[in-house]
């Protein structure tokens, strides 16, 4: 059975391993997982799955793989009996366990396999019949000690021993729009520790050597605590089109200002000129020279810009393209200059990537930032930090 549900985990894209696979079979062989299946989901889960972004996929997965009577472990299989009754003994109160003993577990069990035998399609009510909204031990909203729930939200009893399609990570799917918590998990992938400040953080390894040469007499060793030494250089697109992706770009510049101790900021509106600003409201009477931040920022700074990059192609190529004021020099110059002074550099798109052929603007952009353009989700903002962690 497992091996089926390993090549069922292939078949739904999840990127699991051999290896891995003979991992979770040590496990199970060592009981490090109990008897129950809800134990048996958790050691999956951390076997087989190395990305919190195919978390959702996974549970997908494993509902859908168990989610027949057939499937389920100690119907199709001779289970030791102490793997199918361990969870009465660990759960239920004295009440409860008189409860199942008017059923019994062997019956329970029996009679499940029974009435989805006779049952044709989906029941609501009653008190028989597998579905939602009856009394039955079997169904969604019936109670029973050791009830089986499949499918649907919880009726408040929380006495399932199964519970099908409870997916609390569906928000985390790589293919997803961003929220700032996805934002961060992504954002992790561009870290360089390096230890600063004073010495707060206790050093266990160090304590414990100078305790040893210490002859025994406790000796604390502390030492300065680990943060994040990437330098990011964020450049945000506001204005315009970009009004329809604030809500990312608000998610995103949150998720980097909790996640990067170096980080400056910087807004420009559709391409980069002579001019940034910090504060939207005073963008035209408190700008920043572009050559300065040039000169200010070495060049181990990692550069993200953010936009659509959706505008006409003169206001990219062309001098004096720009649509609020007359720039000497094409936004495409000052783009190439960013990129020599930071050549650790990413572009994220919010606009769906299925649009960009049909943007001439996009294409431009790409070419200069030497393809380096990735979507504003989860896999392209991993991709991003891939990129980043590498280049120098």
């Amino acid at each position: 059975m497992l091996i089926d549900f390993f090549l069922h985990l292939k078949a739904n894209k999840l990127p699991v391993s051999t290896r891995e696979f003979l991992t979770l079979l040590e496990g199970l062989q060592d009981r490090i997982c109990g008897h129950s299946i809800d134990e048996f989901y958790f050691l999956a889960r951390t076997c087989l799955v190395k990305d919190e972004a195919h978390f959702d996929r996974f549970d997908q997965a494993f509902a859908s793989y168990f989610k027949g009577v057939t499937e389920i472990p100690g119907l199709e299989q001779d289970l030791p009996e102490d793997w199918l009754r361990a969870i009465t003994r660990k759960h239920l109160s004295p009440e409860e366990k008189a409860k199942l003993e008017a059923l019994g577990w062997d019956k329970l069990m029996e009679e499940l396999r029974k009435r989805l035998q006779e049952q044709k399609g989906r029941h609501q009510g009653g008190s028989k019949w597998i579905g939602t909204g009856g009394t039955s031990p079997f169904g969604n909203s019936g109670y029973h000690p050791e009830g089986i729930r499949i499918g649907g939200e919880s009726a408040g009893n929380r006495t399932a021993v199964k519970v099908w399609e409870k997916r609390e990570y569906r928000n985390l799917d790589d293919s997803v729009e961003l929220g700032t918590r996805n934002i961060k998990v992504a954002l992790r992938r561009l870290r360089r520790f390096a230890r600063e400040g004073a010495a707060e953080e206790l050093d266990l390894d160090g304590t414990i050597a100078a305790t040893a040469r210490n002859a025994g007499w406790l000796d604390l060793m502390m030492r300065p605590e680990r943060h994040n030494a990437v330098k990011v250089l964020l450049f945000l697109d506001v204005g315009g089109s970009m009004d329809d992706h604030v809500k990312a770009c608000e998610e995103l510049f949150s998720a980097c200002r909790s996640e990067f101790k170096h980080l400056e900021y910087f807004y420009f509106h559709n391409c980069v000129y002579e001019h940034v600003w910090r504060d939207s409201h005073r963008r035209h009477s408190e700008r920043l020279a572009v050559p300065d931040l040039l000169h200010k920022y070495g060049p181990d700074y990692k550069l993200i810009l953010v936009g659509d990059a959706t505008m006409s192609p003169y206001e990219i190529l062309h001098p004096n393209g720009a649509i609020e004021h007359m720039n000497q020099e094409a936004g495409a110059v000052w783009l190439r200059r960013l990129l020599d002074t930071w050549p650790s550099a990413a572009w994220l798109n919010p606009e769906p990537q299925a649009a960009w052929p049909y943007r001439k603007s996009i294409d431009i952009i790409r070419q200069i930032m030497g393809e380096r353009m990735y979507p504003l989700t989860l896999s392209g903002l991993e991709e991003a930090m891939r990129l980043l962690s590498r280049r120098r």
